[in-house]
C-alpha cells in the first residue's frame, strides 16, 4: 500500500472520496459520521502534508474531522526519529491540525494532546476576541 502512492491530486480525491461516500451513507440511513483522511495510510510523506493542510476544505464538507498522525512515519521520516521518541514531532503536527480546524485527535499521549488543545482553544478564542474589539 506504501510503495509509490501515486494521486492525481491527493486532496481532491480524498475529497472526492468523502463526498461519494456521505451520500451512499446518508442514502444507508446513517447519521453520524466522521470523516478521517486516513493519514499515513497509502500516502507518502508529502500526501500526508498536503492533506494536513487542507483540512478546512474537508471542513466544508460539514463533518467532524479525525486526524490520527500520533507517532505515524510522516513525523519520523522528517525529524528523523522513531516513534517511541516521536512525541515532540506528534504535538507540532496535532496543532497544525488543530489550527486547521481538526475536531478530533486520535493519540498515544493524551496528556500531551490535551495539553495541545487547551492551548489552541485558548489562543483561537483570543484571536476571536482580538477581532469582536477591533
Amino acid at each position: 500500500m506504501q510503495v509509490e502512492p501515486q494521486y492525481d491530486d491527493v486532496t481532491n480525491d480524498v475529497f472526492s472520496f468523502f463526498e461519494n461516500k456521505i451520500v451512499e451513507l446518508k442514502k444507508a440511513g446513517v447519521e453520524q459520521i466522521i470523516l478521517d483522511p486516513g493519514f499515513g495510510f497509502g500516502k507518502n510523506s508529502r500526501h500526508n502534508y498536503e492533506l494536513l493542510g487542507a483540512i478546512n476544505k474537508f471542513k466544508t464538507l460539514g463533518l467532524p474531522l479525525l486526524v490520527g498522525v500520533s507517532r505515524k512515519s510522516m513525523i519520523n521520516k522528517i525529524i528523523h526519529t522513531k516513534p517511541e521518541n516521536a512525541l515532540n514531532g506528534t504535538s507540532v503536527v496535532n496543532t497544525i491540525a488543530l489550527l486547521n480546524g481538526a475536531d478530533i485527535l486520535r493519540v498515544h499521549d493524551i496528556k500531551e494532546a490535551v495539553e495541545a488543545i487547551k492551548l489552541i482553544s485558548f489562543y483561537k478564542s483570543a484571536q476571536t476576541n482580538s477581532i469582536t474589539k477591533a
